[in-house]
Formats: structure tokens, sequence, C-alpha cells
């Protein structure tokens, strides 16, 4: 089970992902944080992303995963990451953190913490 960023599920429906990514998400099962859905939307409202919540291809992903909401526990969590990020970012760190679930991310500042977890590229 891994955790996707919003990037990185972008990535996956666009068909963007790097090798490295696309063998590590191609045999195992995707999950995300509610957040995501939120900050897809409000980056395809920027023109920030082509794909929107109406993509069809997100529509057949979500059928097929785990999406976690923003639970209390969660919202206590993003108080003991070990980096700064902007909200949406914090909240599918500590989705990950909470379930014990690894986080596919590209962001950096994500990548440097020592206590979220992450995916391993093969």
């Amino acid at each position: 089970m891994l955790n996707l960023d919003t990037y990185i599920l972008v990535a996956a429906l666009e068909g963007r992902l790097r090798p490295d990514e696309r063998r590590l998400l191609e045999d195992d099962f995707w999950c995300i944080s509610d957040i995501v859905l939120w900050e897809m939307g409000h980056l395809a409202r920027a023109d920030r992303i082509k794909t929107s919540l109406d993509h069809p291809g997100l529509r057949t992903a979500l059928d097929e995963m785990t999406i976690w909401p923003i639970t209390r526990t969660i919202a206590i969590a993003v108080g003991s990451l070990d980096f700064q990020s902007d909200p949406a970012d914090e909240l599918i760190a500590a989705t990950s953190l909470v379930h014990q679930v690894p986080l596919v991310t590209r962001d950096q500042r994500i990548l440097g913490s020592k206590l979220v977890p992450l995916a391993l590229y093969r």
C-alpha cells in the first residue's frame, strides 16, 4: 500500500511518471488523503495542472483506492512533523505517518523527513 501525494497522482493520470515511480506504483495498492482531491481542484482552477476532477482516469482510479479522511489524529500529527510546507502537503505527510503507509512524493522538504515513512524507489 502506498500513499500518493497530489503531484504523483496527477503524473500517474497524465502518464508522466518517471520509470522508477512507474515501477514502484505498478505493483501496489494506491491510497490518498482526501486533501489531495481538494488540492487537485484548486490546482486545476489555477491552470497549474491539466487533470481536472472530471478526468475519467481519476474516477476509475478513485474506485480502486482508499481515500483517507483528515481525522483529529492526523491533524495532531501535523504538529509533530520535522519539516514545514503548505498545509495540504503537511496533511498528506501526516496521513502517511498516522497510517504508517509509505508516501510517494517528489517534494524535497518531505523527502528530507526522518519521521514520514517514504516509499523506496527500486
